[in-house]
């Protein structure tokens, strides 16, 4: 009889519990609830999209977006301006801007490089071609020696040139010892030859030409003995020196017997016409004539030529030269 009780009990929790319809019900209407409500949320936010989409393209179609516009052509302007002022910074190279820190970098850019300062930058191609022509050994090569070979190139070209600048100065010295050699050998034959030149202007003043001198053949014979060639031109000398002297005698005759006006008239015109020796042959003239009718010629020449004239006859101005020709 007890365990009856336990079965039923059992079979009781077996069974399925009985459904409540009204808690379903409102379960299922909850449900839809929230459905409709997530449908209609939907529903709104798209409609709103398609009302801007529709404002957006009833202002695009009615104009309204010309502040756009204006906002980018002012700003358009304002970026102008500025450039434009920079240009002008950049060209007056104020703070020196243009020239050390543009310079640099479109210095090589063509049309750009326009708005650089003028002599602020030289062209890549530019500073090669100056390069190019610098001579050979340049201290500043050293400064441009990028690399350890380079640097020893440098530095093979300098020793090229020392040596060659050594050689150079030690042939320059061994020449001038030789030429010092020389001259230190010559000296005494120059020496001599001065001494022997002045011993024959010596010797013609005083031996040859003076008042006392032997006559033209013992000269002749005498000298034509030592020296042949020098004695040769000497005679010939004497003998147009004769000859000039026979000349220079019809000349003194024949002005002595004009009138020293008249005399005086032709020497002034020599001598204003003068090639370069009247004034030599006019004073021999007038030193072979007498006082009295040199006096009386110079008197009527002109003072200026009279003055020339005078100061070519002095004795002290004309002395033996080494040819033995007095003037």
């Amino acid at each position: 009889m007890a365990d009856k009780p336990a079965k039923n009990n059992t079979e009781a929790s077996v069974l399925p519990k009985p459904v409540d319809p009204d808690k379903e019900a409102r379960k299922k209407i909850k449900e839809e609830r929230k459905a409709l409500r997530q449908e209609l949320k939907e529903q709104r936010k798209a409609a709103k999209l398609k009302e801007a989409e529709l404002a957006e393209r009833n202002a695009e179609l009615n104009g309204d977006d010309g502040g756009g516009v204006a906002t980018l052509v002012i700003t358009f302007i304002i970026i102008l301006i500025w450039l434009i002022i920079m240009g002008i910074f950049i060209k007056l190279d104020v703070g020196g801007f243009g020239s050390n820190v543009l310079a640099p970098i479109i210095g090589d850019i063509p049309g750009i490089n326009n708005i650089l300062p003028e002599g602020s930058y030289t062209p890549t191609e530019k500073k090669k071609q100056e390069e190019a022509q610098q001579p050979l050994v340049n201290p500043v090569d050293e400064q441009l020696a990028s690399s350890l070979d380079e640097a020893n190139l440098y530095i093979k070209r300098l020793e090229n040139e020392l040596r060659k600048e050594m050689e150079e100065n030690k042939n320059l010295q061994e020449e001038n010892e030789k030429l010092q050699t020389e001259v230190t050998r010559l000296q005494p034959f120059e020496e001599n030859q001065s001494k022997l030149e002045q011993e024959k202007e010596d010797f013609y003043k005083n031996v040859v030409y003076a008042d006392n001198a032997p006559s033209v053949d013992e000269y002749r014979k005498y000298y034509e003995e030592i020296e042949p060639d020098v004695a040769a031109q000497i005679y010939a000398q004497i003998i147009q020196g004769q000859a000039d002297d026979i000349e220079l005698e019809q000349y003194v005759k024949a002005y002595s017997s004009m009138k020293a006006k008249e005399a005086a008239a032709i020497f002034d015109a020599m001598i204003e016409n003068d090639t370069g020796d009247a004034v030599r042959l006019i004073s021999r003239i007038l030193g072979k004539m007498s006082a009295e009718n040199r006096g009386a010629i110079l008197d009527k020449m002109t003072e200026e030529y009279a003055g020339k004239v005078t100061d070519y006859m002095e004795p002290a101005t004309h002395k033996a030269t080494v040819s033995g020709v007095g003037n």
